[in-house]
C-alpha cells in the first residue's frame, strides 16, 4: 500500500496557460522547433549507430547526455544555422532524449511485457510531431505580464490565475488544434482544508466510474464520448474519403476534416477533465482520508469494454485526486486491486468459488454477509489501508441496509 498526500513532500507543480502568438513569434518558434528536432534525430541516429556498434563488435560504448552535449556543441560551431537558436533548448532536448532512452532501457532491463514497455525513442518527423519546447530558468523571463524566450522571442501569456511562486522552468507547446500553451513549474503550496473525521474507500469500475462507500460521493458514467461518438464519426469518414496517397500531401479538406476531429476529441477530454476534477474536489472537501483502489486500467485495451473504459477516463480521474489531495494535505492511500473483489469486507474472507464478472451482489459463504459487488470492494478498501470502515457510511458494517430489508 503507498500513502500520498498528508505527510508526503509537496514536490512541484504546473500552471498551464494560453499563449497569444503574432505571426512573428509564431514564425520564431517553428525555426526554434525545426532545430530542436534536428537535435532529437541526430540523437537517435547517434544512439542507434552505437547500438550497432556495440551488436557487432561486442563492445559496450555508451551514448549518454555527456557525450551528445559534446556533439552538439562541435555540431554549433560548425553550423551557423544552429547556432542562431538557443543553446538552452537545445540541450533540455538532449534531456529529454537521454530520459526516454533509460526508460526504454529500464523497462527491457526488468524485463516487461511488450505492450507495457516505453519503447525506444523514434525520429520526430516534421509533419507529425508537435512543437515542444522546454526552458530552464536561464532560458526564460517574466517581465510585465510577458513572457522573454531566449532568441528574443515574446509571447503575450493569457493570465487566468496568478503563480503563486517564482517558476523555475516553462514548458512552450503546441496542441492538435494549433493552439499555444505555456506551462510553468513552480513549488507546490500545500492549502489545508477543514478536518471532518470522516474516511472513504473508493473502487474504480465501467459501468459506475468509481463507486465508493458513501452514495453521495458515487461518481457515475459521463458517457462524455459516447455522446461525441455521431459528431466524431462523421469526421472520420470525411478523412477516409479525402486520405491521401501515401507521400501526397493531405488535401485543404483533408486537412479541415482533421481539424474537426480534433476539437471533437478536445472537448471530449476537457469534458472528462472537467468531471473528474470537480469530483475529486468534493470527495478531498468531504473526507480526511481516502482509499483508493491503484488500479491499472490498461489491461481493459484489449477487452470489449476498451470504449467504454476509455470514455471512463479512470487513469485521469485517477491523477485528479491523487493531486487534490496533496493539494489540500488530505491521507491518501493507494490499495493494491489483487482480490478485492473476492474478498468479504464484513469478516475478511475469501471466496473459493469464481464471481462472474456480470454478477452485481457479492455474498459471502462464511458470515452470510450480502451487498452491492462494487460497494463491497470499496469498503475492503477501507480494510486494507486500515481506517474505520464504520467511519465511513454512519457505523453501519457494509451490506447492514440489504440484511435489515431481508
Amino acid at each position: 500500500m503507498a500513502q500520498v498526500g498528508a505527510g508526503a513532500a509537496a514536490g512541484h507543480a504546473r500552471y498551464t496557460y494560453r499563449l497569444r502568438v503574432s505571426s512573428t513569434a509564431r514564425t520564431a518558434l517553428a525555426a526554434e522547433w525545426d532545430r530542436c528536432r534536428w537535435v532529437w534525430n541526430e540523437c537517435a541516429a547517434k544512439s542507434r549507430a552505437v547500438h550497432l556498434r556495440n551488436k557487432a563488435t561486442g563492445q559496450k560504448a555508451t551514448c549518454g547526455p555527456a557525450q551528445l552535449d559534446r556533439m552538439l556543441t562541435e555540431a554549433r560551431t560548425r553550423t551557423p544555422w544552429l547556432r542562431e537558436g538557443s543553446s538552452v533548448v537545445q540541450q533540455q532536448a538532449i534531456r529529454d532524449f537521454g530520459r526516454s532512452r533509460t526508460k526504454a532501457h529500464k523497462d527491457i532491463a526488468e524485463r516487461l511485457p511488450i505492450a507495457r514497455r516505453a519503447g525506444m525513442p523514434a525520429y520526430k518527423k516534421k509533419h507529425e510531431a508537435l512543437a515542444t519546447l522546454n526552458y530552464t530558468k536561464r532560458g526564460f523571463r517574466l517581465k510585465y505580464g510577458r513572457l522573454h524566450l531566449a532568441g528574443g522571442i515574446i509571447l503575450t501569456v493569457v493570465w487566468s490565475r496568478e503563480l503563486p511562486a517564482e517558476p523555475s522552468s516553462v514548458r512552450v507547446y503546441q496542441d492538435s488544434l494549433g493552439h499555444w500553451y505555456c506551462s510553468f513549474v513552480v513549488p507546490a503550496q500545500v492549502q489545508p482544508l477543514p478536518e471532518t473525521g470522516r474516511a472513504l474507500g473508493i473502487d474504480w469500475g465501467v459501468k459506475e466510474t468509481a463507486t465508493t462507500t458513501s452514495d453521495l460521493h458515487d461518481l457515475p458514467h459521463a458517457g462524455h464520448g459516447r455522446k461525441a461518438g455521431t459528431k466524431v464519426t462523421r469526421y472520420d469518414r470525411m478523412m477516409a474519403r479525402r486520405k491521401p496517397k501515401k507521400g501526397q500531401p493531405g488535401s485543404k479538406g483533408y486537412r479541415e476534416a482533421k481539424k474537426w476531429r480534433a476539437k471533437a476529441y478536445k472537448k471530449v477530454a476537457r469534458q472528462r477533465e472537467d468531471t473528474g476534477r470537480k469530483w475529486a474536489k468534493k470527495v478531498v472537501r468531504d473526507h480526511d482520508a481516502i482509499a483508493v483502489e491503484d488500479f491499472r486500467p490498461k489491461f481493459l485495451v484489449r477487452s470489449t469494454m476498451a470504449r467504454k473504459a476509455a470514455d471512463a477516463a479512470i487513469g485521469a480521474t485517477k491523477a485528479a485526486l491523487i493531486e487534490m489531495g496533496r493539494k489540500h494535505g488530505r491521507d491518501i492511500r493507494l490499495v493494491h486491486p489483487a482480490h478485492t473483489t473476492m474478498d468479504c469486507a464484513h469478516c475478511d474472507a475469501r471466496a473459493k468459488h469464481r464471481l462472474p464478472l456480470g454478477e452485481r451482489t457479492y455474498t459471502c459463504t462464511a458470515c452470510g454477509n450480502v451487498s452491492p459487488r462494487d460497494k463491497n470492494s470499496a469498503h475492503v478498501m477501507l480494510v486494507r489501508a486500515g481506517l474505520n470502515p464504520a467511519g465511513a457510511d454512519g457505523g453501519r458494517p457494509p451490506g447492514a441496509l440489504l440484511q435489515e430489508a431481508a
